[in-house]
């Protein structure tokens, strides 16, 4: 069984039109699964309005409680927890103690000095992930929960399922709507792809950004390609981040223009590519097909690691 190709969006910063130009291209594809690994904040499904046919929990690290029942109220475990996760509270006299679920970090210092061992550490549930159902393919994406961590690991388990999906199915390509930043997500997300696609805006913050994202992908050797979004804003910032990314070995992918119909297909919840006929659709088209080009002669994705279950810690 052959791998499939996978290529990852991703962007210095949120906001440059990374999540629009993936579901643009989900809409050109001819076959395809996606994956959403922008847990943080995954947005991909309000374009795509997704079907779910499959959810689970997603359960990394651990959380400590305490049994009321055993706690003789010695104080250890507020004195000795340095993230200020123990709570004192005294009602009609009497003294309790209780762990903040959203500052406890799991470390396992304050079960270490309970005399009456009545701290236990527990199974942390942080977030779901989905595996649905799209109008133009199977879609893997999760919400990780609010103050939750390990986010690179969820983005993790979100990859190698569309991978996984897609060998199943013979799918030659997963298109990747990646986290923004250079974070554990981001690498979670880019390590062993195919083809990066670096989507930034003609402004002194996105041709900073750049450099960093472009940094991240000369790190993990994994080819590269730039998209200006809203190029005729600035053309002649549009023209230095082209010529920089040439001097960095990337591909100056062709250039999309500020158009209206982005916000119009958002509103009507459809990909701008499959929206209209206009400036932007067309020259979101030509960017695929600069695409497609360039990844017929690159290798397969490789795996990073051992696919992560769900609810594995």
């Amino acid at each position: 069984m052959s791998r499939p190709k996978e290529i990852v969006l991703i962007s210095g910063k949120g906001g440059t039109g990374k999540t629009s130009l993936t579901a643009s291209f989900a809409a050109l594809a001819k076959d395809t699964v996606l994956a959403d690994c922008d847990v943080d904040a995954a947005d991909l499904h309000l374009l795509l309005n997704p079907k779910v046919i499959e959810q689970g929990p997603f359960v990394s690290g651990v959380l400590a409680t305490i049994d009321q029942e055993e706690c003789v109220q010695c104080g250890n475990c507020l004195y000795h927890c340095r993230f200020k996760a123990v709570k004192r509270t005294v009602e009609n006299g009497e003294v309790r103690f209780d762990i903040d679920p959203y500052r406890c970090e799991g470390c396992g210092v304050c079960g270490h000095f309970c005399p009456s061992l009545a701290i236990n550490l527990e199974d942390r549930t942080c977030g779901e992930w989905f595996v649905s159902e799209t109008r133009y393919g199977p879609m893997v994406h999760a919400r990780l929960g609010i103050a939750s961590e390990n986010s690179g690991k969820l983005a993790t388990f979100v990859r190698d399922e569309a991978r996984k999906r897609a060998e199943e199915r013979g799918t030659p390509l997963v298109i990747v709507d990646g986290p923004p930043g250079v974070g554990c997500p981001v690498i979670a997300s880019v390590t062993g792809a195919s083809l990066l696609i670096i989507v930034t805006e003609p402004t002194v913050s996105g041709e900073h950004d750049l450099d960093r994202v472009l940094d991240l992908a000369a790190h993990f050797r994994v080819p590269a390609a730039v998209v200006v979004n809203k190029w005729d804003i600035n053309p002649e910032m549009t023209e230095r981040i082209a010529q920089r990314a040439r001097e960095r070995g990337a591909t100056a992918l062709r250039r999309l223009p500020y158009d209206r119909a982005m916000v119009a297909s958002q509103l009507a919840a459809t990909p701008v590519a499959a929206w209209n006929d206009g400036p932007l659709s067309e020259a979101v088209r030509g960017v695929w097909s600069e695409i497609t080009e360039l990844i017929e002669g690159l290798p397969s994705a490789t795996p990073p690691r051992r696919a992560i279950a769900p609810s594995s810690n």
